[in-house]
């Protein structure tokens, strides 16, 4: 006995399909796919039903000419520390960049179809497809490798890294990991309390990393590197009712915010992992940012309590009385930008990471957004101007670009921590960059590419764009311009990869076409 079905996109474009009540959701899904041309996420009942993919139509009790929503499946570009992977709509996976980084991922081409999400590592990636099994490629020793678990990784729905190593929750709130196991990558120890997990965050150090789950009932699970944030035994008690969790970006810390609005926190005592010295002030706490090793907690009154290492912006004494209407705080590596309700803009920590700002504050006016790399900060005001503070060289100066940031609707930073640059995009889709050459902050030898973008994208030491026509322009380290007589051979050509050594791109004819600095462009035969 078969049921006929209509599959309809909210385009208004649609297929009407009959399949037996013995099939699955997910093959229906399939069916649709193909006739709609168009990689599909999810089916939707017309009473906002989402259809499990296993079950079967029969068990679906869906019936005969019923409508069901095809949520189309988004393009998604994720970046490991010097590599790319592009989602495509169809659910298909390209990389590129450093091979070892994940650039390559060959070994598992013919398993990376039917794709809905990626997630990265410092140094590789892991694809979850729609049937909730996992794919990952890349540094062997942090997360490349999953053969281990692989069994374990089926209905996996959601996924995070550590720098190295991954965690994965499975439809019944249980978890898998891999990866280095002084990196979050061994949960065993763990495995009878990770039960309901609905998120899960990272924290790093220098010599490791822990993962901590929110679990559904409000507990918190921990593990990794145990004085890190990987040990929250002592403070199990305390831990419950939390709804939100952050994690200091190099300084082995977490903070939880709890439903009452008070913060619990753990890992290193003097990079945040202590807050008893503020912990009086933690009340009616709204949300929580952090630097490298410090936290700063935005009350509902609109006042901000800081902690943590006091050259990483921990001491807001000076801005004190300045801290107040608060709206939102972002942050640097070592210093933090408060945007107050009038607009204005407050700053402190390290001055060289763009906590002084005095010398552009009467530009910082009715700014709406803020954006970070490590040493610096970009505001975009209301008009679509931008304004940047922090280390010249990485970005705090935008003054030789100043000209054409104009009508900006969103900035991205390069992640270098030593470096950094900014990559900004106009509403005509064109995009202006600045601060390090070598991190992605000159696009002059990719700039005629670089128009009707819709998305941009950030590495640690690149950048790479998205156009409405599909194609993907990158820039940055390994950017490396071919000589002016081979530019015939670059005619309508896809550029895929980015790395230290050189830089290339696919040809309309599926010929693969690499150069690198100094040598003109060469082509090899598709496939080959």
């Amino acid at each position: 006995m078969s049921l006929t079905l209509t599959v309809s996109l909210l385009s208004g474009r649609s297929v009407t399909i009959s399949s037996s009540l013995e099939s699955t959701v997910e093959e229906l899904r399939l069916q649709a796919q193909l006739g709609l041309k168009v990689g599909l996420e999810r089916l939707v009942t017309e009473s906002g039903v989402i259809l499990q993919a296993m079950s079967t139509l029969r068990q679906t009790r869906l019936s005969e000419g019923a409508t069901l929503t095809a949520h189309v499946r988004q393009a998604q570009l994720v970046s490991s520390a010097l590599a790319f992977a592009l989602l495509r709509s169809d659910g298909t996976v390209a990389t590129w960049g450093n091979p070892i980084d994940g650039g390559d991922s060959s070994s598992v081409q013919e398993l990376l179809k039917d794709v809905n999400q990626i997630q990265s590592s410092l140094h590789a990636f892991a694809a979850i497809r729609s049937d909730g099994s996992v794919v990952t490629w890349g540094r062997i020793g942090d997360g490349g490798n999953s053969k281990g678990v692989q069994p374990l990784l089926q209905d996996v729905v959601a996924i995070q890294s550590s720098s190295r190593a991954f965690a994965a929750i499975k439809t019944d709130g249980t978890v898998v990991t891999w990866g280095d196991d002084m990196y979050g990558g061994n949960c065993r120890a763990q495995k009878d309390q990770l039960k309901d997990v609905q998120a899960i965050h990272a924290s790093r150090w220098s010599f490791g990393a822990a993962f901590a789950a929110l679990r559904q009932d409000g507990r918190v699970v921990s593990w990794g590197l145990p004085h890190a944030g990987g040990d929250s035994s002592a403070l199990r008690a305390q831990l419950t009712n939390v709804k939100q969790i952050q994690a200091t970006h190099f300084g082995g810390s977490f903070a939880a915010l709890k439903h009452d609005g008070t913060v619990v926190t753990w890992g290193i005592p003097h990079s945040g992992g202590d807050c008893s010295s503020v912990q009086d002030d933690l009340r009616n706490v709204q949300s929580i940012q952090a630097t490298e090793s410090a936290f700063a907690a935005l009350r509902h009154d609109g006042h901000v309590v800081t902690w943590g290492s006091d050259r990483d912006g921990a001491d807001s004494t000076e801005v004190a009385a300045q801290l107040e209407n608060v709206r939102h705080i972002q942050a640097t590596s070592k210093a933090f930008a408060a945007i107050r309700a009038d607009g204005s803009v407050v700053t402190w920590g390290d001055p060289d990471c763009g906590g002084e700002s005095s010398y552009v504050q009467d530009q910082l006016i009715n700014v709406e957004h803020i954006q970070a790399s490590a040493l610096a900060f970009a505001a975009i005001r209301r008009d679509g101007t931008v304004v940047t503070w922090g280390t010249p060289h990485a970005g705090g100066d935008s003054s030789h670009v100043q000209d054409r940031l104009q009508h900006i609707t969103a900035i991205q930073a390069s992640r270098h921590s030593a470096r950094g640059s900014f990559a900004a995009l106009r509403s005509d889709g064109g995009v202006v960059t600045w601060g390090d050459p070598g991190s992605g902050g000159h696009s002059k030898m990719v700039q005629h590419q670089l128009f009707d973008v819709e998305q941009i994208q950030a590495a640690e030491h690149a950048f790479a764009a998205i156009r409405s026509d599909g194609r993907v322009v990158t820039w940055g380290h390994g950017d490396f311009a071919p000589e002016e007589s081979h530019q015939e051979l670059l005619q309508d050509v896809q550029p895929v990869t980015v790395c230290s050594f050189g830089a290339g791109a696919i040809g309309a004819d599926g010929a693969t076409i690499t150069w690198t600095h100094g040598a003109g462009p060469s082509a090899a035969e598709p496939g080959k």
